[in-house]
């Protein structure tokens, strides 16, 4: 999508690694060009040579995945000990990759797009936005902070987890912040799973995702309910013999919250069936050859959505609020 210059984006919300690629992205944008479609390859590869050289295959869907024992086995003991004791020197490799290939004070004053990266208090579990002017590093490393593996993240006294726990992502900033009516949510988690976990790793691991889940799932249900809501209301309201004498034209830009709402456009892409595929031990691994096979999953998906989506930007939505989470 960066690729293609038909498109612009006004504002990004993310989180966890939404949040490093939204932020990367952005940083890209301001060297111009082909910018951040470099600083992003330039990032996860920068990710994958953090990791340590320990690695063991898998295969997942015919096709071999290098996979950490060490990070395997650091799961294994997280169920034990605390990152607290496990890491007491509070060590994050992320942080090295962060810190060199983002420009944080040029992004603050500089940025062409809007930020929204999301962060859990975790004294209290509410969602904390973060937005360009006030980005930090420490702000987006807040965001991806698994607390079973990494000490939290402090940010004026406040301890941060990942944001995925209150947002995933957060997308109601992109509807009160942004004057785009077109909204495409790129969501990585199956909407739909074909199998029940039976295993007690099984188990944990889906009960994390619906966590994590669950806070964007309710968002969605909300604008589903309300957008309905405001067409009904709308249809009333052009029926009465006032608004036939008074209303105002179709094509005016939407003033109310009812009106705001009709005007908005959603897109989805998503690849449920790849995901649902690839195990809790891959989330633990950021192998080259992983990286590039979503990479290319990832491409393919977007190049086919535009391919048959395009003409439907700025015209209407292309995935129905009802059917998929009302």
């Amino acid at each position: 999508m960066l690729e293609d210059d038909r498109l612009e984006f006004e504002g990004i919300s993310g989180t966890s690694a939404g949040a490093m690629n939204a932020v990367v992205m952005a940083d890209g944008l301001l060297k111009g060009g082909r910018g951040a479609r470099i600083a992003l390859v330039s990032f996860w590869r920068a990710v994958a040579n953090s990791q340590p050289l320990d690695m063991s295959t898998t295969s997942i869907d015919g096709e071999s995945v290098a996979l950490l024992p060490s990070a395997k086995l650091m799961l294994q003991w997280t169920r034990y000990l605390s990152p607290y004791q496990l890491n007491p020197l509070n060590l994050n490799p992320l942080r090295e990759v962060v810190s060199a290939l983002i420009d944080f004070p040029r992004l603050r004053t500089e940025c062409p797009i809007k930020l929204f990266i999301a962060a859990t208090q975790a004294n209290s579990g509410r969602l904390r936005l973060f937005k360009t002017r006030e980005l930090t590093e420490d702000m987006l490393l807040a965001s991806a902070c698994l607390p079973m593996l990494q000490q939290a993240i402090m940010i004026d006294g406040e301890p941060y987890w990942d944001g995925g726990y209150s947002a995933n992502p957060a997308v109601f900033p992109l509807f009160y912040e942004c004057r785009s009516h077109d909204m495409l949510l790129v969501l990585l988690s199956p909407q739909q799973y074909d199998e029940t976990p039976r295993s007690v790793d099984a188990i944990r691991e889906r009960t994390l995702e619906l966590a994590f889940s669950a806070n964007f799932l309710r968002e969605m249900r909300m604008f589903s309910n309300v957008t309905r809501y405001a067409a009904r209301s709308q249809q009333e309201r052009e029926s009465s013999a006032l608004h036939r004498l008074f209303g105002k034209s179709r094509d005016a830009e939407p003033v109310t919250l009812e009106e705001r709402l009709l005007a908005t456009r959603f897109h989805l892409i998503e690849a449920s069936d790849l995901m649902s595929q690839l195990g809790p031990g891959t989330k633990m691994a950021a192998d080259p050859s992983l990286l590039t096979r979503l990479h290319d999953q990832g491409y393919q998906q977007a190049k086919s959505w535009l391919a048959e989506h395009f003409d439907a930007i700025g015209q209407r939505s292309t995935v129905d609020l009802a059917s998929m989470w009302g």
